[in-house]
């Protein structure tokens, strides 16, 4: 296995292959199944969230506020503001949900489970992704994890916060752009998308 992002890269432009290609062939083709019960686990941890109302368990007694976020349209709202709300409702259904006990994916951990399946969610409803391109993007995005867990650390304890929410836009900014063939001249354009939220 190689450990490190210019070991993967090097090894994929001299191979004309895509990063989830080098998980397919690391992994075995039967990692796609995985991924895609990994994405049915999202999806599901997302609509729990926006149907669910009340109180979050738990001494602080916090409101439940994926389903009101998601309510909240606006008359003429612009394509910005719409974005935003769907993507706050959709990582909030899934934190709700977790902080209810409910199952979610550690993407890279629990503090930070719902930015990938947030951005993930969104594109699909949006931009019509297939399942099959959401598994790409997933293998894609694993490999960021890994490279940060192997080489330095995912953990909140150990580093703080950004070790996990820092991996987490990182690994949705690598999907994103790995699934949106519109916005790449290479494999690893999305290079340039996960350094900022990395740093």
């Amino acid at each position: 296995k190689l450990n490190t992002f210019n070991e993967i890269k090097q090894y994929c432009e001299q191979n004309n292959k895509q990063i989830y290609d080098y998980v397919y062939e690391t992994e075995g083709e039967e990692i796609k199944n995985f991924l895609g019960e990994i994405w049915e686990a999202m999806k599901e941890s997302i609509c729990f969230g926006l149907n669910a109302e009340g109180i979050i368990p738990g001494k602080l007694q916090l409101s439940k506020r994926a389903k009101s976020i998601y309510n909240n349209k606006i008359e003429n709202e612009p394509t910005e503001v719409k974005r935003t709300r769907l993507l706050t409702a959709y990582a909030y259904a899934v934190s709700e949900t977790n902080a209810s006990g409910g199952e979610i994916v550690t993407a890279p951990t629990c503090g930070s489970c719902g930015v990938l399946p947030a951005t993930l969610y969104y594109l699909q409803k949006e931009d019509k992704y297939t399942d099959e391109e959401i598994i790409n993007a997933l293998a894609t995005a694993g490999i960021i994890g890994n490279i940060v867990k192997t080489n330095a650390s995912i953990s909140g304890a150990e580093c703080g916060c950004q070790a996990e929410i820092g991996t987490a836009c990182s690994m949705a900014a690598a999907a994103c752009l790995a699934i949106s063939q519109s916005l790449l001249s290479s494999p690893f354009r999305f290079i340039l998308s996960k350094e900022p939220p990395l740093q």
